[in-house]
């Protein structure tokens, strides 16, 4: 029988410890605690040691190209001013008085609370907002007031020359001294505002979801190709510091093969849910209403899909017209306007994983879910579960969502010798079954159940949100990024890309055919949860298919 020794793995513990034992015994009192803190600096040595061979390396955010140089002058219009609409005018330089001073207050009783110093913090973007328009008049009124505040000038702001309000998008597209637009309108709308303003010469940032039917999906891209101007999608995310560091660990075969993906939305509050508040001001008298249902053929060419499907009921044309101030504060609720949860939030999802992996548009879609909470007539799911498969990659993503409870889950990865969860922080740890790390393993170089890689961006700051809405979003990276210590709203970020590539010339990095892939993706999933069966797409022709 041989005889038997210590494997090479074992060795070193057994006369490491004795060696550390020998070394520490003339230290009165410490022990056991001694040994215990040698060998927690011997284990941080090795995960600095491993660090050095998986080293991430240095990449500015897509902003920050294009930097300087020649920042001429632009003019911006807006359209629509409701909830992102301000966010995205607050991005581009102009708050609310009202608002600016919430902050200031909120900063002097809670000095965490940073939300007005990194505002007049933000480096000018060398815009004027000349245009506005929105189809109610408190919000337009709102936001004349806003794009007239040159915040910078003065802790209590000053106002400049009041952007001119119209009542009608086109007549704003017409106006000659607006270079460039930001579209922010419900969903039913983006398809035609965007079209209209590339055919008008006009630069576009299009929120998300790209486009509200399939048809339009393609006539955008063509539009938006042949006028020429700079198109920037409306995917912050592209901004976020955790998001590029995910994509590093991905090209540099961190985790092995992913073969599986799963992104979820988790939300439990009414906001959340897309039960918005209904404005005081708000009436007949104020709400331009027949603007807003947009009588035109793309509603009526939907709308006969959805009944020759069996997907809706008939809705006579009385009806479609009769005002009604849920549909229109909360018009997410129903198809009529929406493109439900794949065209607000698993749109995030998606371009997050398309812009780390370079997945495209997937090979199919299947879907599930259903009005499983909110009960209050809307037609739009609120639990969504949709499988999108992408054999060419061997791989599988999940998309889950629930509006009825707010359980944290981030995005995980999940590799044969690794797993990453990514959120606005990024972990990988090691799978215990890895082929790659198998050695250091077997060492204790790496533990399975400690992240060897942990990416935490301003870890030093807290985020002063507050609702459980912004907590979504900030948890997701969605509101803040990090560029050289400093904090960063990300949508500020995304709108000064598409700036500095308008006067640079550049390419923005959520480009069309990049809002493309996502449109049609999340068209496959709507269209699997309503017919009920599997999409899928032809490459080569192009075209969403069923199963």
């Amino acid at each position: 029988m041989a005889e038997e020794k210590n494997t090479p793995q074992e060795q070193p513990e057994s006369s490491g410890r004795r060696d550390a034992l020998k070394k520490i015994a003339s230290v009165p009192v410490l022990g056991a605690m001694a040994y215990g803190i040698y060998k927690k600096v011997q284990y941080d040595h090795s995960r600095r040691s491993l660090g050095d061979l998986v080293q991430l390396d240095p990449e500015t955010l897509p902003s920050a190209r294009n930097a300087g140089g020649d920042d001429k002058p632009l003019r911006l219009g807006i359209i629509g001013y409701g909830i992102r609409g301000k966010q995205l005018l607050r991005g581009a330089g102009f708050a609310e008085p009202a608002l600016i001073d919430a902050w200031k207050e909120a900063a002097r009783l809670n000095s965490k609370d940073v939300r007005y110093r990194d505002y007049m913090e933000q480096e000018s973007l060398n815009v004027t907002v000349t245009g506005v328009c929105d189809i109610f008049d408190t919000y337009a009124e709102a936001a004349v007031l806003s794009g007239s505040n040159i915040h910078r000038e003065g802790a209590n702001g000053t106002f400049g020359t009041p952007p001119k309000r119209y009542r009608y998008y086109k007549e704003l597209l017409a106006a000659d001294d607006i270079d460039a637009v930001i579209i922010a309108a419900p969903d039913h709308w983006h398809g035609t505002m965007a079209m209209d303003a590339a055919r008008a010469g006009k630069h576009v940032y299009l929120e998300k979801p790209m486009s509200w039917t399939v048809p339009e999906t393609y006539m955008i891209r063509d539009v938006v190709k042949k006028s020429g101007v700079t198109f920037q999608f409306g995917h912050q995310g592209r901004q976020t510091d955790s998001y590029i560091k995910a994509r590093q660990i991905i090209d540099k075969d961190i985790l092995g093969h992913v073969s599986l993906i799963e992104v979820c939305t988790n939300r439990n509050d009414p906001n959340g849910a897309w039960v918005y508040p209904i404005h005081e001001t708000a009436s007949p008298e104020t709400i331009d209403w027949k603007q807003f249902e947009g009588n035109d053929d793309r509603i009526a060419e939907y709308m006969d899909y959805m009944l020759t499907n069996g997907l809706a009921r008939y809705v006579g044309p009385d009806e479609r017209s009769r005002f009604s101030l849920e549909r229109f504060f909360r018009w997410r609720c129903w198809w009529d306007y929406s493109t439900g949860l794949s065209g607000d939030l698993l749109t995030h999802e998606f371009d997050a994983i398309n812009q780390i992996m370079g997945v495209g548009i997937p090979y199919s879609a299947a879907s599930s879910g259903g009005v499983y909470f909110f009960k209050d007539g809307r037609t739009v799911p609120d639990v969504l579960q949709t499988t999108f498969e992408f054999p060419d990659r061997s791989l599988s993503m999940l998309y889950s969502a629930t509006l009825a409870s707010q359980r944290p889950r981030g995005k995980v990865f999940m590799g044969h010798d690794g797993s990453m969860e990514l959120s606005n922080t990024l972990t990988v740890k090691a799978d215990p079954r890895s082929t790659r790390y198998a050695e250091q393993i077997a060492q204790g170089r790496i533990k399975p159940d400690t992240p060897f890689i942990t990416y935490i961006p301003g870890q030093d700051q807290v985020d002063a949100v507050t609702s459980a809405t912004e907590l979504y979003f900030a948890q997701r990276g969605l509101l803040y990024a990090y560029v050289n210590g400093k904090r960063y709203d990300t949508t500020y970020l995304h709108i000064r890309e598409w700036l500095q590539c308008i006067r640079h010339g550049g390419v923005p990095s959520c480009h069309i055919d990049a809002a493309f892939e996502e449109a049609i993706t999340a068209h496959m999933g709507t269209r699997a949860y309503l017919e009920g069966r599997t999409m899928y797409w032809d490459r080569e022709k192009e075209e969403i298919v069923r199963g």
